[in-house]
């Protein structure tokens, strides 16, 4: 119980110090997401991967309406927290070359960030749950107003509209099983173990989801995404495709699975057309795009479409592939958005028709860069190979037309990526990229970090899988029972 309360208010108790230490923050912040990290990486070799809640803090919190801090963690949160833990120092890392406005907010913003998405990840109580949820967009929309580029207003207040809304109808499914629940609590177990009717279920399943599929994104709830991740700093763009948008995924299998699995089955066939139509959408989308980072913003809704796909298809495939994914994803999208910051930072651009010849200067990022692009469309041997083969083993379980439509994604994303990467690193240089260097500093040791994850968890997956292989079908064990004693 020590350990997790530890992981959740060390960060919160680092930002009100970084928030306080000045000039100092940028060495304060990363002090404390080390710590964070190593502490994740403690309570990771000390987990048992089983189905079973562990680090389980449970206390009374507000009696008279029956809410506890309870929180916990299993094979399924072990690995965002850990893919949470892993990337807040990254992303702090990468930004060692900017001079920011106000450090300390920007980094207390960042810490303040951590521990609501640590909330998200371990709550065991609906309400706990949705306070993380909240408390996570409330940093976020702040980075992105405060530091964010042109038009940063107008595109943020959009972005936080539709998070708001999402949130809200989330709020009214909670407050109804509250009120349907004869406890009248918000735990988990209590949640799962309601009897509701088709017809309750099927609201209940609108309320939920679209909140989650508004924060991972899908179609056609993503409008917000590519503007929004053009527009946030890009360390903000980083925070919201590396991590945020797994709070969606998160919230989907551990909340509306096993709460209403007669609406989830009602509506799957729907939610996996939805899936599919991103997949496809935004994967020609990004075909026309001549901005690099509007480009990996519609490729992030691309793979999302995939992982949402594999987790609709209601089987272990899919589901072990959507967990790994979600770990892949991340780190590979931080990995372009930095890349595509570098570029810029020296650059002031990030238009593929200006860009070119960039590896001859730069010989060291473009392979770093061609590993992460590589990792993106999963060839063998990289992390976005295991988790795109399961997840397309299950939507093929699904159905044999939907998997066939959904491996489009493959297709498409080699072909958007690899021109992309030709054009921008390899034939000529012109009068603007003549005068790029090299990588160097903290520019090295963040990309040569994720190109050894990249490269290690494609070549040994095992852990990974093993680690969720017993929460993800425990999970499906209890939706299928559910689903079983209905009919």
């Amino acid at each position: 119980m020590e350990q997790l309360l530890l992981l959740i208010f060390l960060p919160l108790a680092g930002a009100i110090i970084t928030a306080l230490a000045g000039k100092s923050a940028k060495i304060v912040s990363t002090v404390i997401s080390v710590a964070s990290l190593g502490l994740a990486l403690f309570i990771a070799c000390n987990f048992i991967p089983d189905a079973s809640t562990q680090f389980e803090a449970n206390l009374p919190w507000i009696a008279d309406l029956g809410i506890r801090f309870h929180a916990g963690i299993d094979g399924i949160s072990m690995l965002v927290v850990l893919l949470t833990n892993l990337l807040i120092p990254i992303i702090i890392l990468s930004s060692y070359k900017y001079d920011y406005k106000n450090p300390a907010a920007f980094y207390a913003l960042i810490l303040f960030m951590q521990a609501g998405l640590l909330l998200v990840f371990t709550a065991m109580d609906a309400f706990l749950f949705y306070i993380g949820w909240e408390a996570a967009l409330i940093p976020i929309y702040f980075i992105c107003a405060f530091w964010g580029g042109k038009d940063r207003i107008r595109i943020n207040m959009k972005f936080f509209v539709y998070t708001i809304a999402g949130s809200l109808f989330m709020l009214m499914g909670i407050i109804y099983l509250y009120l349907q629940n004869p406890a009248h609590n918000f735990d988990i177990q209590a949640f799962y173990a309601l009897n509701l009717d088709s017809a309750q279920q099927g609201w209940i399943f609108w309320a939920f989801f679209i909140a989650f599929a508004i924060k991972m994104p899908i179609f056609p709830f993503h409008t917000w995404q590519p503007d929004t991740y053009t527009a946030a700093p890009t360390h903000g763009t980083m925070l919201l495709s590396g991590i945020m948008l797994k709070m969606g995924i998160y919230g989907v299998i551990r909340w509306l699975l096993p709460i209403v699995p007669t609406g989830v089955q009602d509506w799957s066939c729907l939610a996996m057309v939805l899936s599919i139509i991103g997949i496809v959408y935004a994967s020609l989308i990004a075909f026309t795009q001549k901005d690099a980072k509007r480009l990996v913003a519609y490729s992030s809704i691309a793979h999302v479409g995939l992982i949402s796909a594999g987790i609709f298809a209601l089987n272990q495939q899919g589901m072990q592939g959507a967990m790994v994914q979600m770990l892949s994803h991340g780190i590979n999208v931080v990995g372009l958005f930095f890349v595509l910051d570098i570029i810029f930072s020296r650059l002031k651009t990030n238009k593929i028709e200006e860009l070119g010849g960039i590896a001859k200067l730069a010989p060291q990022l473009a392979i770093t860069f061609l590993i992460i692009v590589l990792g993106t469309v999963a060839l063998p041997g990289t992390n976005g190979f295991i988790g795109e083969f399961l997840l397309l083993m299950g939507v093929y379980n699904y159905g044999i037309w939907a998997a066939a439509i959904a491996g489009l994604t493959i297709i498409f994303g080699a072909v958007y990526m690899l021109r992309m990467y030709q054009n921008v690193m390899l034939g000529k240089t012109n009068e603007l990229t003549i005068t790029f260097t090299d990588i160097k500093g903290t520019e090295k040791l963040v990309l040569y970090i994720i190109c050894a994850l990249i490269i290690i968890l494609g070549v040994y997956p095992k852990p990974l899988l093993h680690l969720t292989e017993a929460s993800v079908q425990h999970l499906l064990e209890q939706v299928h029972q559910k689903l079983t004693s209905v009919k």
